[in-house]
């Protein structure tokens, strides 16, 4: 299969760690911030039973294809 011909997306993962005291403004906040300017969207959010949570963020990776 061909670069051109590939349909599926490849995405790019971050994995962002808040501790069990984070205000949840604040993480809201920075989860905004990040899909405002990164581009970056929520993939998966965990809440640890100790109050910890772990949120993956995802964005698409735009690979240039040379015209020649």
């Amino acid at each position: 299969m061909t670069p051109l011909t590939r349909t599926e997306p490849i995405w790019e993962f971050r994995e962002l760690l808040f501790p069990r005291d984070s205000d949840r403004e604040e993480t809201r906040q920075l989860l905004t911030d990040k899909a405002d300017r990164g581009r970056w969207e929520l993939d998966q959010t965990r809440i640890f039973r100790d109050g910890r949570k772990k949120v993956r963020l995802r964005r698409k990776v735009y690979r240039v294809v040379s015209a020649l």
